[in-house]
This record gives structure tokens, sequence and C-alpha cells, in this order.
């Protein structure tokens, strides 16, 4: 009987997928197939969570199948995102995009980063305080013991790295192997290897035009290559949300949800009101923060329904690039270093909330203006450090709250609502991403602002 309900289930999932197909051919535009693939997904997940569990042998074994779509397509987005960087760096210095201005792009690049971050912790701070947010009233259960266990396990290897051997972190030792994406730094190294080989390529072309001539020719070629696999990936986007949001939907601790249903509130408070902030600076560089809204939207709800910065990296570019007016180097950079560093949501908000929350139980108190201004100073500093880590929020947490002495526990105790925040706090720190570069853009006289005002246009 179960196989039955099993594929029953796949039907349906198949025959919500025939609809988004339907309207791709009626050329109903990307942002709208994207939106109709997250509601239909909620709704059908809901329904399998409603009645069957989430916890059931159907439920597991549908969602088994589901994964090949949305799993599936995380992977293709992943499998791409190593050649693309790594290509679109480098073609930006043999199309002359990155001579003049690489050593100033990469500083308002992370310094918007970092800037942004240390908003994002003192609202963080304001939330928690607002909220009257208390983890002394949260209970450990079984799961969260065995979490708390794991992460004890964890602080010696984060308390280990001092900030400068996280920033070695950085560096490509083995460009090969992190082409692979081995490493949590993978990205960022393999945009400082194609860095050096476009200043390479910039000492060739003074000396050797001929060779320098062919090399460029390879690279625009393999460019548009790239590109080309890209847009193929992206023309899947509408199902892997659908197959991804019902996943969610189905196996979503509700319970949980109920139980820290103040946490979860105020987290997305605060989430919102960083987004808000990176309106408001597109504002402040008098650049329309409803384009923002409307060509971003897509990728947003992708970084949101799939949990992954890195999977939603080509998107991230892509966005940029084709729909925000950035240039390619310039949204490669913010695009590859927003994966690490100086992340709004994850590195920002997320591990200044739980520090006041648990200030008071290691005697100190959370309205004290001396702790308000360490805290947003040691998020801001350890959202660099991250990097060298990796990851997520969860070694963001940890770093914060071993270096203000605080204690670690409610990291594991949260582990029941995680994969909900963690959908806020991803979209968060993609729009802080491409808000970098479209700042970065506009001040370095590389933002194409026709492109940034043309209208959403239909995709295949």
């Amino acid at each position: 009987m179960n196989a039955v309900l099993i594929i029953v289930n796949v039907a349906v999932l198949l025959l919500l997928m025939v609809g988004l197909r339907m309207m791709a051919k009626k050329h109903v535009s990307f942002s709208k197939r994207v939106f109709t693939g997250l509601g239909l997904g909620l709704i059908f997940g809901f329904i399998v969570h409603l009645i069957y569990g989430a916890d059931s042998e159907v439920t597991t074994e549908s969602i088994a199948w589901f994964n090949i779509v949305g799993s599936g397509y995380v992977k293709l987005l992943q499998m791409v995102v190593m050649p693309l960087v790594f290509i679109s760096i480098v073609g930006a210095f043999t199309k002359l995009k990155l001579t003049k201005n690489i050593g100033k792009i990469s500083v308002l690049v992370i310094g918007i980063l970092l800037g942004t971050t240390a908003i994002s912790a003192a609202i963080g701070i304001g939330t928690s305080l607002g909220f009257g947010l208390d983890g002394i009233q949260l209970t450990e259960g079984e799961e969260e013991a065995a979490r708390n266990a794991a992460l004890e396990e964890r602080v010696g290897t984060v308390e280990a790295m001092t900030i400068p051997q996280q920033i070695l972190e950085l560096f490509p030792a083995n460009p090969f192997l992190d082409l692979t994406g081995a490493r949590a730094t993978s990205t960022i190294a393999v945009v400082i290897f194609a860095a050096f080989i476009g200043i390479a390529y910039l000492g060739v072309k003074r000396k050797d035009p001929e060779h320098a001539e062919l090399f460029a020719k390879i690279i625009d070629s393999l460019y548009a290559v790239t590109m080309r696999i890209v847009t193929l990936i992206l023309r899947l986007t509408p199902y892997g949300i659908l197959a991804i949001i019902t996943k969610v939907a189905a196996t979503s601790n509700y319970d949980a949800i109920v139980k820290l249903g103040k946490f979860v509130i105020a987290s997305y408070v605060a989430l919102i009101l960083v987004f808000i902030v990176h309106l408001l600076l597109l504002a402040i560089a008098k650049i329309n923060p409803v384009n923002f809204m409307k060509k971003a939207l897509p990728t947003l709800t992708f970084a949101f329904t799939s949990r992954s910065s890195a999977g939603t990296l080509p998107l991230t570019i892509k966005t940029q690039t084709k729909d925000l007016g950035v240039s390619e180097g310039i949204a490669n950079f913010a695009g590859s270093f927003g994966l690490t560093i100086g992340q709004n949501g994850c590195a920002g908000v997320y591990p200044a909330m739980l520090a006041v929350m648990v200030a008071p139980a290691a005697g100190i108190d959370p309205f004290s203006p001396g702790f308000i201004l360490s805290l947003i100073l040691v998020v801001a500093i350890s959202s660099f450090g991250v990097a060298g880590v990796g990851g997520g929020a969860t070694f963001a947490a940890l770093i914060v709250l071993s270096v203000m002495n605080l204690p670690i526990a409610i990291v594991g105790l949260l582990i029941s609502v995680e994969p909900l925040i963690d959908m806020g706090r991803t979209a968060l720190n993609v729009s802080g991403a491409i808000t970098s570069g479209i700042l970065t853009s506009k001040a370095t006289g590389e933002f194409d602002k026709e492109v940034y005002q043309q209208p959403d246009i239909v995709e295949a």
C-alpha cells in the first residue's frame, strides 16, 4: 500500500512540473514561474505532512524521489560554480574590465560586506532586547543534548584558529584542489588564483601580444560555453524550487516551530529589517530599490528554499550581470566573497541574537553599552574569520560566543527550528552580496543603469 501512495505522490509532483512547463511555453515570466513553483510546493508539501506526517515511511520515501529534482538541481548549480567563477574573473581581465580598479573593488566589496554585517549585528541585538528573548527558558531534549555534545568537540577547532590563520586559509596553496571545492574557502581561493592569471595575462599582453591574443580567444570561448551551461541549468529553477520547498513543508517540525515561535518571529523581524537596510543603502546611492526587489526576488527565493549560498552563486552572478547592470568582474568578486565573508544573516544577525539571549546566564547585563559595542565589534571581525573555518551560522555563533566568554549550549537548543531560520539567513546573505556588488559597481563607475531599469524579461 505504501508503494502505491509513494507513486501517487511522485505522480502529483510530475504533474505540477508539467504545469510549470506549460507556463514556460506560454512565455510566462521567469519570476512568476519561480513564485508559482514556490506556492505549489508549499501547498503540496503541507498536504503530504498533514496526511502522512513528517517522519512516516511514505513521506520519507516520497522525499527521496523528490530529491532527484530538488537536490539534483542544487548539485547542478554547484557543478558550475567553480568554472563560472574562474572563467568570469579571468575573462574580466582579458576584456580589460578589471585592470584599473581591482584593488578598489576588493576593498569596497569586503568593506560593504563587513559594514552591513556590523549593522546586522546591531539590529539582531535590538531585536533580541525588544522581544525580551531569554536563552534560560529553553529546554534540552535528547536531540539537543546530542547536538551540544557534538558542538563541544568543534569548539576546540574554532578556538584553535587565530584570525591570521583564518586569513591564510583564503590563499590557494593548491589551486587545482580548490577548483574541486574541497575547502570552506575554495571559492575565494579560486578568485585569487584567477586574479593572478589575469594579472599575468596583462604582462604577457605587453611583451608578447600574439600569445596573449590566443589566450584571450580561448578564455572568451570557454566563457561563452560556461555561460550557456549556466543558462541551461537556470531554466530548471522553477522545478528545483518546487521540489525543494515541497520537502521543507512536508518534513518541518511544526510543533517545535510553535514552541519556539517567539524566537522564530524575532529572527525574521531582524532579517527583514536588515533587508530594508539593503534597500535604503541602494536608495541613498540613488538606485531604485523597487527594481532591485523585482529582479533579485527569484534569486533570493531560491536561496531561501535551498539554504545554500554556494548553490545560489550562479544565480547571484547572473542576476547582477544580466538584470542589475553590475560588471562581470565585480559580480564575481561580490558573489564569491559574499559566500564566506560578512554574511549578514549567518554571521551578523544570528550570533548577535544568541549572545544577547545567553548574556544574563553569564552575569552580563545585555543592555550595557559596553557589552553591545563589544559584541558588534566581535561579530564584524568574526564574520571575516568565519571564512577560515566554514560552517556558516553554527561556526559564526560558536566563534562569537567563545570570544565573548558566553555559554555555547544555546546553539544546540535551537536545532529544531534551525532549518526554518536558516532559510531566511541564507536569503539575507545573498541579498548582502548582491547589494555589495551593485554599490561597488556604482562607486567605480561600472554600473549599467539602462540594464538595471529594464523590466523583467521572459525566459524560456
